[in-house]
């Protein structure tokens, strides 16, 4: 007679299939699961490299700004550095020309001789160098923009405002002109052109006047049997 163990009971055995589905379909909850994860990762990834992207780009386009705003400044300082220096040598010139205007007198009377001919001589040379030139010459047209006119006449053997005398000659720095030259002007003397073209006309009329009278004499001479030999 078997006696039973009160409180216990048997339990009942678990088939081996049920068990490996039951871990399939934890598995596959799982996987699940995790899919979604990964799609919100690569997503974030995406988001994070086309700002990276934006953000090189706009650090490019402010770099190359910078790099032609600092080429426009090297060129404006070149500029400004050229001009400078330009109106220095030309300030420092122009306090020179009355020195160079007694030298030029000295040399239209013959007294540049000597140790002073030497000294002037330098002087010119070096003010050459600097880029002063001289301008002015007697007998061209009076121009304004380079001439200034001190004195006025007219004459009647000129046919435009002419500089007939060099006063103080111009002298300039390249393009730039510190100071213009002096000069003593004639006009065209008042009516002289009207005379001129009147006189012209005169001597045309007597010409035609005289032709005329020619011919006429020569055919008279020709219906009176010729000229009277007698």
């Amino acid at each position: 007679m078997t006696e039973e163990t009160p409180g216990f009971e048997e339990k009942p055995d678990v088939p081996s299939d049920a068990a490996s589905e039951d871990a399939a379909q934890a598995e596959s909850a799982d996987k699940a699961g995790s899919a979604p994860a990964g799609d919100v990762t690569d997503v974030a990834l995406q988001a994070q490299l086309d700002q990276v992207r934006t953000a090189l780009g706009e650090r490019t386009a402010d770099l190359q700004r910078l790099q032609a705003e600092y080429q426009n400044y090297r060129r404006r300082v070149e500029r400004d550095r050229v001009t400078v220096k330009e109106i220095a040598v030309a300030n420092l010139l122009s306090e020179l020309l009355p020195v160079l205007d007694d030298i030029g007198r000295a040399r239209e009377h013959g007294e540049l001789v000597g140790g002073f001919k030497s000294v002037a001589e330098s002087l010119e040379t070096v003010v050459a160098k600097l880029g002063l030139t001289q301008f002015g010459k007697e007998g061209e047209p009076f121009d304004p923009t380079i001439h200034e006119a001190l004195m006025h006449s007219y004459a009647p053997d000129v046919t435009e405002t002419t500089c007939v005398a060099i006063l103080q000659p111009g002298y300039r720095i390249g393009e730039r002109t510190i100071r213009p030259a002096r000069v003593a002007v004639a006009e065209p003397q008042p009516g002289a052109q009207n005379a001129k073209s009147s006189e012209e006309e005169g001597k045309g009329a007597k010409r035609g006047k005289g032709g005329k009278g020619s011919k006429g004499a020569e055919a008279a001479d020709e219906e009176s049997g010729g000229p009277d030999k007698g």
